[in-house]
């Protein structure tokens, strides 16, 4: 079986622009090329990630979640922000389920332990189990406790990073809106086939940030967190593109290159 970590961004699964504003017409076509590629590969495992938006990132930004929670105030705020991401689950899940996937949330928040903004505890039967079954089990950025900061948020990225050393997939897909990490962003002219640590300096000050409201950092976030991550973990590649053209994710799920590719 090859097992692939998808995730479905923020940004193209919501308008980040406009809070608590989703696109459901673009997730239905996300979500009818992921069972399309399933039913053509039977030997294909994905673990799906998506991330927060519009919904959990303006609760966040409003609250300051992700630097550490303590008092009423922003204990509220928590359950504000774990509200919102689960309610764009919801949406995503139902998107899913019309396709016909057999689709099972595992949330976060009810699993994860952090310290220090790192996971330091997962029980990651469930979603072994899932896989060993046939299902496709669904993370997304969320609020978790940590026993030093109190509470605070993890992104897709994060989570797969932590999935990445013990489920050993053999890729990572990034789809967002942008068709993959531009040399001059936002001048949009030069795009980068592919990024290897060596290679990472050289384009860094170009890479820019993300667009709208953004806890868990932008484009220079993501690919710095991948880069280290495909360092560490021998044959692992990383591949950030757009979701937007239709067809990009059914070609990404079958191996080809339609943005940018990061291997060490």
């Amino acid at each position: 079986m090859t097992l692939i970590f998808l995730k479905l961004g923020g940004s193209l699964i919501t308008d980040k622009t406009r809070p608590y504003t989703p696109r459901p017409d673009k997730l239905a076509l996300l979500a009818a090329e992921i069972a399309s590629a399933l039913k053509g590969n039977v030997d294909l495992q994905l673990v799906l990630g998506h991330g927060s938006g519009s919904f959990g990132h303006a609760a966040a930004s409003h609250y300051n979640t992700r630097q550490g929670v303590s008092g009423p105030a922003a204990w509220h705020g928590f359950a504000e922000v774990w509200y919102q991401a689960s309610t764009l689950n919801r949406i995503v899940l139902e998107a899913l389920n019309r396709a016909g996937l057999p689709a099972v949330t595992l949330s976060p928040a009810a699993s994860i332990t952090a310290q220090h903004g790192k996971i330091i505890k997962w029980d990651l039967f469930p979603i072994q189990a899932a896989l060993s079954n046939g299902l496709l089990p669904v993370i997304h950025g969320d609020v978790v406790f940590d026993n030093a900061m109190g509470g605070t948020i993890l992104s897709t990225e994060d989570l797969f990073a932590y999935l990445a050393h013990h489920l050993h997939p053999h890729s990572i897909l990034l789809s967002g809106l942008e068709a993959g990490v531009w040399a001059d962003f936002p001048a949009h002219e030069h795009l980068l086939a592919e990024i290897t640590p060596g290679s990472f300096a050289q384009h860094a000050s170009g890479l820019g940030a993300a667009i709208g409201a953004d806890v868990t950092g932008g484009m220079l976030s993501k690919v710095t967190g991948m880069l280290s991550l495909v360092k560490q973990i021998p044959g692992l590649e990383v591949l950030i593109f757009s979701g937007e053209r239709p067809g990009n994710l059914g070609r990404a799920l079958r191996g080809e290159n339609p943005g940018t590719r990061l291997y060490c």
